[in-house]
């Protein structure tokens, strides 16, 4: 399986070439990059910035596995805007992202960014129909890139748009794309679906929604941290034969960065280690 960290869990006091180095010393396969970690316009990195970024994951031998936590800068992004130019804009964005991380050599894009899709009070369906026209045009530039662009559910309230499978599969479906695709975030699924996580990866893997998998518990701590248990998650993937990543992703780092992602591969490697 390959097991990777979001690096906002290790940026804090850190440059990039040591945010790989210990993310590669704990036993991490890859770096799942947030692009604000990066710069307030990632969108905008030169070319020979991103090769270096690249090269720096290489030579520490770790992979950037993808990004995620994508539209938080530059600020004022929205697919569901009812102003044009600001769609235009975050579509321009979404673009580039995608090119940064083929550049990179990432796999898969997570979209999540709540507040940048969120549905106004009132015409929800104009403000769906916005973000359906951004995503089905994000979809085609991934696929012509080499890279999955995911749609994230998230839990309410913090979104109030795509909080569940069952919905991301129909913008997926809509979208038609294979490019175009979703997947799980365990601590939002924990809230909100009604299936437990193992149950939902035997549901939609087969059917090609999931392409990428964030640990979590609902304490928003990493995974073995709290009171939600990933055997069964784990043992599910591996019975299925999951080949795509499966990214660290807590919010509250207890007791620091650098702690929490130890703790969490080191519980994440048991439960392979029992399933085999």
């Amino acid at each position: 399986m390959k097991l990777a960290l979001c690096n906002e869990v290790i940026a804090e006091g850190r440059d990039f070439a040591a945010q790989c180095a210990l993310a590669a010393a704990l036993g991490y396969h890859g770096l799942e990059v947030a692009p604000f970690t990066l710069g307030d316009e990632p969108h905008k990195l030169p070319n020979a910035r991103i090769a270096e970024i690249h090269h720096i994951a290489s030579d520490a031998g770790i992979r950037i596995s993808g990004l995620h936590w994508l539209l938080l800068r530059p600020q004022g992004l929205s697919v569901t805007s009812d102003d044009p130019c600001v769609r235009v804009r975050t579509r321009d964005v979404m673009y580039r992202l995608v090119d940064l991380c083929a550049a990179l050599g990432g796999d898969v894009l997570v979209h999540g960014s709540p507040a940048q899709r969120r549905l106004p009070e009132g015409d929800t369906a104009t403000a769906r129909g916005h973000a359906l026209e951004i995503f089905a045009a994000i979809a085609e530039h991934a696929e012509r890139a080499g890279v999955v662009y995911c749609i994230e559910p998230l839990a309410a309230p913090l979104a109030n748009y795509i909080n569940t499978l069952e919905e991301a599969a129909a913008l997926v479906a809509a979208v038609k794309n294979p490019a175009f695709r979703s997947m799980i975030d365990c601590s939002a699924a924990v809230q909100m679906e009604a299936e437990p996580l193992a149950a939902l990866v035997a549901r939609w893997l087969p059917q090609g929604l999931v392409a990428h998998i964030q640990v979590n518990d609902r304490n928003k701590r990493g995974p073995g941290q709290g009171e939600d248990r990933f055997a069964a998650l784990f043992a599910a993937l591996l019975r299925m034969d999951y080949r795509g990543w499966i990214a660290v992703e807590p919010f509250d780092y207890q007791p620091d960065g650098a702690t929490c992602a130890a703790r969490a591969i080191g519980y994440m490697q048991g439960l392979i280690e029992a399933q085999r």
